[in-house]
C-alpha cells in the first residue's frame, strides 16, 4: 500500500456564460486538475482562468482532450481515422501547453475524456494512437490511464511516464472497465459510501468491482467528478477518509514500465 495518493478532477468544462461544476471548491480538495481543451467542453477564457486558479492552489495542470462533441459533452462514441484521432490529441494538448506556458505554468499530465477514454480502455490500438500522438508533442508527459485496462497495457509497452487512475464515484465491471452510465448504480452519489470505499481500495491496492471481485492494480490517482450534485461533498468525504486512514494527498510523480 502506498502512503500517498493523488486526487484529480475534470474541470474547466464551463462554456461562455454556462457554468459546469464547482471548480473553485474542488481546487481546494484535489492535487491534480484535468482541464478541458475546448472540444468536448470549455473555451479559451475558461481554460486560462481555470489554469490560473489551479496554479494559485498549487494543483498540477493536466490536458483533458476529448471528442469534438460540445452538445454531447464528449460522451458520444465517434469513429475517426487513426491520423485524425492523433491530430485531435496533438491539437488539444498543444492548446493546453500554449495556454499554460503563457500563464507561467506547465502541463504535467494528459488524461482522455469521456467516450474517447472509455473506447481506449478496451481498444489498445486506439489508445496507442492517442498516446503516441501526445508523446510526439511532449515525450515527458505523464499519461493518466484507467488502471488495469488496455490503456495500462499500452503505456507499459511504450515505456512512457504514466499514472494509474481509479474513480471515486463510478462502479466497476469485473474487467476493470466502468459500468455504463445508463445502468442503475453506475454513478455513486452518496459521500458516506464513496469515502470508505476508496480508502478500502487504496489500502488493498485493488479495484473492488460491483460483484466484490478484487483486481490488484497500481492506484496513483483517484478521480473526483465535479459535474454531479453531490460532487464537492463526495470529494471532501474521499479526502477525509484517506487522510484519517493515514494516506497523504500528493501529486503523482509518474511511473515507467
Amino acid at each position: 500500500m502506498s502512503n500517498s495518493v493523488d486526487l484529480n478532477a475534470d474541470m474547466g468544462e464551463s462554456f461562455g456564460p454556462w457554468t459546469m461544476g464547482d471548480d473553485a471548491a474542488l481546487l481546494d480538495i484535489i492535487s491534480s486538475a484535468n482541464i478541458a481543451c475546448g472540444f468536448h467542453a470549455g473555451d479559451p477564457d475558461v481554460m486560462a482562468a481555470t489554469m490560473a486558479r489551479a496554479m494559485d492552489c498549487d494543483v498540477g495542470i493536466g490536458s483533458h482532450p476529448g471528442f469534438a462533441d460540445l452538445q454531447g459533452f464528449g460522451r458520444r462514441k465517434m469513429q475517426l481515422p487513426k491520423e485524425s484521432l492523433k491530430n485531435m490529441v496533438r491539437y488539444q494538448l498543444g492548446a493546453s501547453r500554449g495556454m499554460a506556458a503563457a500563464l507561467g505554468g506547465n502541463v504535467r499530465h494528459l488524461k482522455l475524456h469521456g467516450a474517447l477514454s472509455n473506447m481506449c480502455s478496451v481498444d489498445a490500438d486506439m489508445a496507442r494512437a492517442c498516446y503516441e500522438a501526445a508523446l510526439e508533442v511532449d515525450p515527458d508527459i505523464i499519461i493518466m490511464v484507467l488502471a488495469a485496462t488496455a490503456m495500462e497495457e499500452v503505456v507499459r509497452d511504450l515505456g512512457c511516464n504514466w499514472a494509474g487512475e481509479i474513480f471515486a464515484d463510478r462502479a466497476y465491471n469485473d474487467d476493470a472497465t466502468l459500468v455504463d452510465r445508463s445502468l442503475p448504480g453506475a454513478v455513486i452519489h452518496d459521500p458516506a459510501v464513496a469515502g470508505p470505499r476508496i480508502l478500502q481500495m487504496v489500502q488493498e491496492g485493488a479495484i473492488i468491482t460491483e460483484s466484490g471481485k478484487r483486481i490488484p492494480t497500481a492506484i496513483d490517482t483517484i478521480c473526483l467528478h465535479g459535474d454531479t450534485p453531490t460532487a464537492v461533498a463526495l470529494a471532501g468525504s474521499v479526502r477525509d477518509s484517506l487522510t484519517k486512514g493515514g494516506i497523504d494527498i500528493a501529486q503523482f510523480t509518474g511511473r515507467q514500465g
